[in-house]
């Protein structure tokens, strides 16, 4: 990476960070190309992030790390070579890359921030909480050695399952506001929120204090069903 492009990545990254405002959320519809990151930046979006799923599905591979790394990061330099604003990049568990490795792939990528998730996709559980807080130390700290600001998202995904599958007291409704409030209550610092169908608005995420919502694969998946369900009209 020469210094001009260095310089530009790291005035992408202090854009990104900056844009992390509790209560007014940096709204990031998850892109999964070139052409769709070209289409939130069209709509007047500051940044774009990636979503795994998408990025995975037009690869040919599967989510949850099904893809490999390298064609996973290429596709999010392409993304990040083809448009003006910070690109933030879905790395789901790091690719099973060490903490330095990972950080000079994301920064040969032009990645303003990534998103790491807890989850070991190979065991099909959380990783250990102590043994993933000392790796995410690590990747901060290898980033911050190469002069390198990435802004790392640290999903915690002990929320996420419960969510989608149902399971536990009660509705989604009434699950995923009150998690979020207790969350809100107990965490200090700006905080991700994934725009489920059954979190609340935005207005009240918003005063919740949340500093970011993204949709991850929710957009990736309605086009894919608009454009099925169009397919199924042409033969009629």
């Amino acid at each position: 990476m020469t210094s001009s492009l260095a310089g530009d990545l790291e005035s992408r990254c202090d854009l990104l960070r900056s844009l992390h405002r509790p209560g007014a959320p940096l709204l990031l519809p998850n892109a999964w190309d070139v052409a769709t990151a070209r289409a939130v930046v069209a709509a007047g979006f500051p940044v774009v992030a990636t979503t795994s799923a998408g990025v995975a599905a037009t690869l040919g591979y599967e989510d949850h790390e099904g893809a490999p790394g390298h064609e996973m990061l290429a596709a999010a330099e392409r993304i990040a070579r083809g448009v003006e604003v910070p690109v933030t990049v879905d790395a789901e568990a790091g690719y099973g890359m060490a903490p330095a490795e990972l950080v000079a792939a994301l920064r040969s990528a032009g990645a303003a921030g990534c998103n790491l998730e807890d989850t070991d996709h190979a065991a099909g559980r959380l990783r250990d909480r102590d043994r993933h807080a000392e790796w995410l130390h690590a990747v901060r700290q290898a980033a911050s050695d190469a002069g390198y600001p990435l802004v790392i998202n640290a999903r915690v995904d002990v929320f996420l399952g419960p969510f989608l599958s149902g399971a536990g007291p009660g509705t989604q409704e009434e699950l995923v506001p009150e998690a979020l409030r207790r969350f809100a209550s107990e965490v200090r610092g700006p905080w991700n929120v994934v725009r489920l169908p059954q979190a609340p608005s935005l207005t009240e995420l918003a005063a919740l204090g949340v500093a970011r919502v993204s949709w991850g694969l929710l957009l990736y998946a309605d086009a894919m069903t608009r454009f099925q369900e169009q397919l199924a009209t042409l033969q009629k």
